[in-house]
């Protein structure tokens, strides 16, 4: 059987690469230690950071993703603005021979605001800059068999005004262009995953695919791809109701609210659905063979480097004081004198950010108490992670770094390593990079932006193996 070709957009240090070809032949769920039954080629990718430094020249993705894949006469990878290749005022001439043919286009694409502008001779008009309208050009040109694609889960309930249209507006567009949709919001850790990331995925057929959905019911709860994937339990009623308004009719008002974290859309009737996680303790064990906590992930105190560390007892160069309400109850950690709190250690600067507070500010309507709820100051080894978020990285003191303490009052970060570990990347996957013909060294804080903004590998290895079990 042939492969599957594959387009790669917006594939930062190749998350669905890795799940889908493996590495090395190798499977993530097994740590990359047991053969990956892959069906997979990558035939073009695309990556572009517009907001690095020296005006997008220094593109440590791209570094990466082209020392890991280097270009072959069968696997070419574009490291500029996707707009170059495929855009929406570009004709389908352009696009046609810019992109090449493909099976299954993947992209964790960014979450934006994807209103319609309106509609000229040439079809429907997106927004100017909303990288949709490149995804939905290269659709309407390529009609790719398959689409699997990846974004945050609030993706289903934007805008804050008319909660659902941004989602609505997608699933429009690809109703249009001749594609059942499913979706799913996946939280890796309720799947043996040893990180708690909630990710919506989003799978698309074409109607001329090898895929056939009879009943969008059924495909959702029990025998459909992502069902068989992540299985699931049910939980309250089907909501269903027909999606039949033009995208741009949806721009001006959707109505129908929220997105639930599963759900199908066939022919414009939408079925959707809240659900718990439905597999046993055996299952779970299977998808993620060797890391299912943060514990597991951990490298050998001896490695980590001193700058990680967080000596409870340094103190700072220079004392740190907060005005808090009066009255407002301090961690007992701090020092506090009246409503000042006084912060003399490292430590402190961790325990304050991370703890309840109601701190005095000043705006242009003069002083207000900003306030925040407490979360806990080191992370449970014996729990997967919270999420890694893009400002992982740096030695400064955060309220969301992650923070271990594996000795009484000596606490650190979490290294490179550990956060590759945690997204089911190979371990040193993002440590170096290629510039030209020159390895290059990537720094450790950009490296932590990497993973913030990476997918867990083992979600796209998964429905890999199934997506090509049911085309075979």
């Amino acid at each position: 059987m042939e492969k599957l070709r594959v387009v790669e957009l917006f594939a930062g240090v190749g998350g669905f690469r890795l799940g889908l070809e493996g590495w090395k032949g190798k499977s993530a769920s097994s740590n990359y230690k047991k053969k990956l039954d892959s069906n997979y080629q990558v035939v073009w990718s695309n990556q572009w950071e517009p907001s690095s430094k020296r005006e997008g020249k220094l593109q440590e993705a791209n570094s990466v993703y082209h020392l890991r894949w280097p270009d072959t006469d069968g696997s070419v990878h574009f490291p500029e603005d996707i707009s170059k290749k495929v855009a929406p005022e570009m004709t389908s001439k352009e696009v046609s021979e810019n992109i090449p043919d493909h099976d299954l286009l993947v992209g964790g694409f960014p979450c934006q605001d994807y209103s319609v502008a309106g509609v000229n001779t040439k079809g429907l008009e997106g927004k100017k800059g909303v990288l949709w309208w490149n995804i939905h050009k290269i659709l309407e040109v390529k009609k790719p068999k398959y689409v699997f694609l990846e974004n945050v889960d609030r993706l289903l309930k934007t805008p804050t005004n008319d909660r659902g249209r941004d989602f609505a507006i997608m699933l429009a567009t690809m109703r249009d262009l001749g594609y059942t949709v499913e979706w799913r919001v996946i939280n890796a850790a309720d799947y043996g995953m040893p990180q708690r990331r909630r990710r919506v995925y989003i799978l698309a057929y074409h109607s001329k695919s090898a895929i056939k959905v009879k009943d969008a019911k059924e495909w959702m709860l029990t025998n459909g791809l992502m069902a068989s994937a992540f299985p699931i339990i049910q939980k309250g009623g089907i909501v269903e109701f027909e999606l039949n308004q033009s995208p741009a009719e949806i721009t001006k008002k959707f109505g129908e609210g929220k997105f639930f974290d599963a759900g199908i859309m066939k022919d414009g009737l939408v079925k959707m659905c809240s659900y718990d996680a439905g597999i046993s303790v055996e299952e779970y064990k299977k998808y993620s063979a060797e890391y299912r906590v943060l514990r597991d992930v951990l490298i050998d105190e001896k490695d980590v480097p001193s700058s990680f560390i967080v000596d409870g007892n340094k103190p700072l160069k220079q004392p740190l004081e907060r005005i808090f309400l009066d009255g407002f109850p301090v961690d007992e950690r701090l020092d506090r004198k009246g409503n000042v709190v006084q912060l003399t250690t490292e430590l402190h600067k961790w325990v304050y950010l991370k703890g309840k507070k109601a701190e005095e500010r000043t705006s242009s309507k003069g002083v207000f108490y900003y306030k925040e709820g407490p979360m806990n100051l080191t992370d449970s080894l014996e729990l997967p992670s919270r999420t890694i978020i893009t400002s992982e990285g740096g030695p400064g003191a955060s309220r969301f770094k992650h923070l271990i303490e594996l000795q009484p009052n000596v606490y650190r970060r979490l290294v490179p390593e550990e956060l590759e570990r945690l997204n089911m990347f190979p371990t040193g996957h993002t440590e170096k990079g290629k510039a030209g013909e020159a390895e290059v060294k990537i720094p450790d804080a950009k490296r932590a932006f990497f993973m913030g903004n990476a997918l867990v590998v083992g979600i796209i290895e998964k429905v890999g193996l199934e997506l090509n079990r049911r085309v075979k």
